[in-house]
């Protein structure tokens, strides 16, 4: 608005030279643009982010009407500033409290926005707009998890060809959907099957996928898991010793022989049961073409000839018995020699993850080892008893009532609320809760409210309320389960 003048008192070039300068400030800010990055932001679960958008040229956006939305949401407004302050009523209930401007940047045209404590559902478009400009840019925000908890390799059985090893390699907790790739100890891709991807309560990925390796290629297999939209990979190898290879070579040979017997055998009978329909057929042509007094030779005959067959028959049963019992005792002594090998593979120096995985124990080639450690403690469920489940959904309290100490690697925590989807806690390779001791498995930020003797975060534990029906089952590493906890929470 042009300010008030008394443009009598004024000259004819006073009055042009006003018009002219109101009508260049118009233009330039007609000619004003928002603008916001030109690649999507990245944030990892729970950090803070910030959203680029500026007005260029600079210039005070103090005074104006701010927007910052989402298309996919009702309401659709994440921030909006207008008459000199936050409009927090018209806020989408999700961003309440995380989302604020840069009040002292406005003056200079900078209107991003900052996000607090990012959640995997704020992924998506965000636009930034000044409505009475006429003027918005569009932010594309990613959203990813912290690094994956686990990364592993193991053996998951003998290939179909001769020589050949099964490998798997399983892990969780990724956000967005990764892709997991087989390579050698020369970075050269594997060929293996598609990727199995399961996505859990949490909206966290777990990916697993199976490889046959033979010995022609390196021994030293790699498996990659990588988000290609952030730049965002984690890889661990495995080496498969040569005995391993021909120990599976070996194994192959007593089944070969196995089924050539049975094979055999089949072959066999068939063509005896042939041979005895031809007899009879050929008997019963005889007799219709042969004199009565004839019959009773011919019987004679086809009694003592069958007689011979059945004879011939049993020893070539007894034979193939005998072949069959020494082919069982070969495929014995080799499942002894695979049994054997495995442990000795099993007891070998692992190399490290090239990954940065929490300090730990570091896991054993394959599974056969965590079930042999196992062995040496009680496997009974019944030991660990349920102290206290905290009414309002903080922490889960534990105790080893038995006189030896738990091995828990492999063990699961079941917590069901309200018959919904249940969602399990697996405790750490080599956790042992000692003989008499307690154990606390609470929330992240949740303090201790109590002294235990070991306590455990639960990153993902699903709070309950008073009122809901609560079930904690504990599940063993041979999958034995017991109901610790079924009630309503009062």
């Amino acid at each position: 608005m042009l300010p008030q003048i008394d443009v009598l008192s004024l000259s004819p070039l006073k009055v042009f030279s006003i018009l002219v300068f109101h009508l260049l400030i118009h233009l330039n800010r007609a000619e004003s643009q928002v603008v916001g990055p030109h690649q999507p932001v990245v944030a990892l679960v729970d950090d803070d982010v910030i959203l680029p958008c500026h007005v260029e040229p600079a210039e005070d956006v103090t005074a104006e009407i701010l927007e910052w939305t989402r298309s996919d949401m009702n309401p659709r407004f994440v921030h909006v500033w207008r008459s000199g302050q936050d409009l927090v009523n018209t806020r989408n209930p999700s961003y309440r409290g995380r989302a604020s401007l840069f009040i002292n940047e406005l003056k200079r045209g900078n209107i991003s926005l900052k996000l607090s404590k990012v959640k995997l559902s704020d992924e998506g478009t965000y636009e930034c707009s000044i409505p009475l400009m006429e003027k918005k840019s569009f932010v594309k925000l990613v959203v990813a998890s912290h690094a994956a908890r686990s990364l592993l390799i193991s053996l998951s059985g003998s290939g179909e060809n001769r020589g050949g090893v099964v490998l798997q390699c399983e892990s969780a907790g990724w956000y967005p959907e990764p892709e997991l790739l087989w390579l050698d100890g020369e970075g050269n891709l594997l060929s293996a099957g598609p990727a199995e991807t399961l996505r859990g309560p949490d909206d966290l990925y777990t990916v697993s996928s199976r490889v046959t390796v033979e010995k022609r290629h390196s021994n030293n297999i790699n498996c990659r898991v990588q988000q290609k939209q952030i730049s965002k990979s984690r890889e661990t190898h495995k080496h498969v010793p040569d005995e391993f290879f021909e120990l599976t070579s070996c194994s192959a040979a007593p089944i070969v022989i196995a089924l050539a017997v049975s094979l055999a055998v089949s072959i066999i009978l068939i063509l005896i049961g042939v041979f005895f329909i031809w007899r009879q057929n050929k008997t019963n042509v005889r007799r219709a073409h042969c004199p009565e007094s004839d019959k009773t030779e011919r019987d004679q005959e086809k009694d003592k000839l069958m007689s011979q067959d059945i004879v011939a028959c049993a020893k070539n049963q007894h034979a193939v018995e005998e072949k069959l019992k020494e082919a069982d005792e070969k495929l014995k002594e080799a499942h002894r020699q695979l049994e054997k090998k495995d442990a000795e593979i099993s007891n070998m120096k692992k190399e490290p993850d090239t990954s940065k995985p929490p300090p730990e124990k570091s896991q054993t080639s394959f599974e056969e080892q965590n079930k042999s450690d196992s062995a040496n403690h009680s496997s009974k469920t019944g030991d660990i008893t349920l102290v206290e489940v905290e009414k309002n959904g903080s922490y889960i309290f534990l105790k080893n009532t038995s006189s030896e100490n738990k091995l828990l690697s492999g063990w699961k925590l079941k917590l069901q609320i309200n018959n919904r989807e249940s969602a399990a806690y697996k405790f750490k390779e080599n956790f042992i809760l000692k003989a008499g001791e307690t154990l606390l498995l609470k929330q992240d930020a949740v303090k201790k409210p109590i002294k235990p003797d070991a306590d455990l975060v639960w990153i993902y534990m699903v709070n309950w309320n008073i009122g809901d029906d609560v079930k904690i089952d504990l599940i063993s590493n041979t999958g034995e389960e017991q109901m610790l906890f079924k009630n309503k929470i009062m």
